[in-house]
């Protein structure tokens, strides 16, 4: 396997979507949009609570999918297994897919409208950061298994 440029040892999804949850408070504050107020309002802040409460089940369950299997939690470090059950059988991504959800819902619990957009953003940035390098290195490592398992299962959802 090819040296990894120190850049790509950054952890960048944390990070990326840490300044996201910045930029989305900040414009909240200095350019607040119009809150969405009653039973409409309510039905929205509603559906934000269960994408939250649907994000800590999907971190939870793809965490412990990754202990169980002895492969890192580091974004930057190397795998040592494929995961392709669980989670990973619906996303291949599912703790970014949860990142990105969490923005959501958080927008819509809040009603700071920010966080809608700003989610769509970050997860560009990841996959353009993150995911494709580390595609890359899943199908160097697991060649046709990984192959097969990316005709299957989508990058998101």
């Amino acid at each position: 396997m090819k040296a990894v440029p120190a850049w790509r040892r950054i952890p960048w999804p944390p990070l990326i979507y840490l300044a996201a949850i910045a930029a989305g408070i900040v414009l909240g504050l200095l350019v607040p949009l119009p809150r969405m107020t009653g039973p409409f309002g309510n039905v929205l802040y509603a559906i934000g609570w269960l994408i939250i409460i649907a994000v800590i089940a999907l971190w939870v369950s793809s965490f412990r999918a990754m202990r169980q299997a002895g492969t890192t939690l580091d974004p930057s470090g190397e795998p040592s297994h494929l995961l392709t059950s669980g989670p990973f059988s619906i996303t291949r991504n599912p703790i970014y897919l949860a990142n990105t959800l969490l923005l959501f819902g958080v927008g819509l619990v809040s009603g700071n409208w920010w966080f809608l957009p700003i989610s769509i953003v970050a997860a560009f940035v990841t996959q353009k950061i993150a995911i494709e390098f580390e595609e890359k290195i899943l199908a160097e490592k697991f060649g046709r298994r990984y192959r097969d398992y990316s005709k299957k299962v989508r990058r998101w959802f």
